[in-house]
């Protein structure tokens, strides 16, 4: 059988990256196709030094750096890929690869991270955040979402089996799709996080800064709350807005290498999480080194914590709700085992995704032969 993996852009190792990596170790033979591919040679393990089909978009100008900015291009990119001569394709998508074109004789898995989120359900927050909401250029903008929006619904039909990735983006796939899907967490590597069950006394959260992922937020909730410790990892576009923001109680530490991050998320009294994520894997690290999670309870983390065993939830991104959450874990904080939080952490395993991906795809091959 031949196999055929499609994945947005290969630019770096990260969330739907280690999905990818996972797919390849249950079909190593898999050709791997990507609109660009610009990962760095150190960065390769990941996809077996596989020679990478890529698109047209791979050859523009300025595309190593500026590849989103070819949006409006994307649909037919993604079109042009050739998938002739699969038997199965599976699809890596959270833009653009579940419109790759395939036949009636091949099988078309998607493994779906999120419907486009800029063209859905955030249109307006990107256009904001990305300065295009006014004017002529934000007119633009609009009818460019229009119209992978569009593009979006309409090639949604033309996959045989969708796989989500949590029962939020079940939920989500259904809504804008009206399709099915199953759900298959993505995969968590547990095993490079070990338990600890000394704590210290301070809250750790970790993260890219950007707005979305609301580490103000964290900051600002903390330091209205001078007598508990925060430690800050991460760096991004808002971190000089959010160390302005930051008391003498909590330390932005920036950029950590992975045996620092590791070393405080094992000896934290709580990892914070406030951001609305489709899965959320940071959580789920935390608790494999057995540390609780403080979280806002919306989206993937639902899923991943457990209240009152594993953590806690706040209902609203606001200072309020947080600090109520922060008081409601350290009025518990006797419920909340190492112990219990690595068993939690656990059920998202590489070997587990690996399991069910692979009985899942086998089980739709043979409803095919048979």
């Amino acid at each position: 059988m031949k196999v055929a993996i499609v994945h947005e852009w290969l630019v770096n190792y990260a969330g739907s990256e280690r999905v990818v990596e996972q797919m390849l170790n249950v079909f190593p033979d898999a050709d791997l196709f990507s609109l660009v591919d610009f990962l760095p040679e150190n960065q390769r393990g990941f996809i077996m030094h596989k020679n990478v089909h890529t698109s047209f978009i791979q050859k523009l100008p300025f595309a190593r750096t500026k590849y989103r900015s070819y949006l409006p291009l994307m649909p037919k990119a993604i079109e042009s890929l050739d998938m002739r001569g699969y038997d199965l394709v599976i699809s890596s998508n959270h833009c653009v690869a579940k419109g790759v074109i395939t036949s009636p004789n091949q099988k078309h898995i998607c493994m779906i991270y999120t419907p486009v989120r800029y063209a859905w359900d955030l249109e307006e927050q990107y256009l904001q955040e990305s300065g295009l909401d006014k004017g002529l250029k934000g007119f633009a903008a609009r009818g460019i979402l229009s119209y992978i929006r569009n593009w979006d619904r309409h090639t949604a039909k033309n996959v045989d089996e969708y796989i989500s990735i949590s029962k939020y983006i079940q939920e989500r796939v259904k809504r804008h799709y009206n399709r099915d899907s199953v759900v298959i967490y993505p995969p968590v590597d547990v095993d490079k996080f070990t338990l600890c069950e000394g704590k210290e006394d301070f809250y750790l959260t970790a993260s890219r800064m950007v707005p979305y992922k609301k580490m103000d937020l964290i900051v600002e909730a903390f330091t209205a709350m001078p007598n508990k410790k925060l430690v800050v990892i991460g760096e991004g576009p808002d971190f000089a807005k959010i160390k302005a923001k930051a008391g003498k109680n909590v330390t932005l530490m920036g950029y950590q290498p992975f045996e620092v991050l590791k070393d405080k998320m094992q000896k934290a009294k709580a990892f914070v999480f406030a951001a609305e994520e489709d899965f959320g894997i940071t959580p789920v690290e935390a608790q494999a080194c057995g540390t609780p999670v403080i979280a806002f309870g919306k989206g993937g983390a639902l899923e991943t914590v457990i209240v009152a065993q594993t953590g806690e939830f706040f209902t609203e991104q606001t200072i309020q709700s947080l600090q109520g959450a922060v008081q409601q874990f350290e009025d518990n904080i006797c419920k909340y085992t190492p112990k219990a939080c690595r068993a939690n952490a656990e059920r998202f395993s590489v070997e587990r995704f690996r399991k069910e991906f692979k009985e899942f795809v086998d089980s739709k091959i043979q409803e095919v032969k048979s």
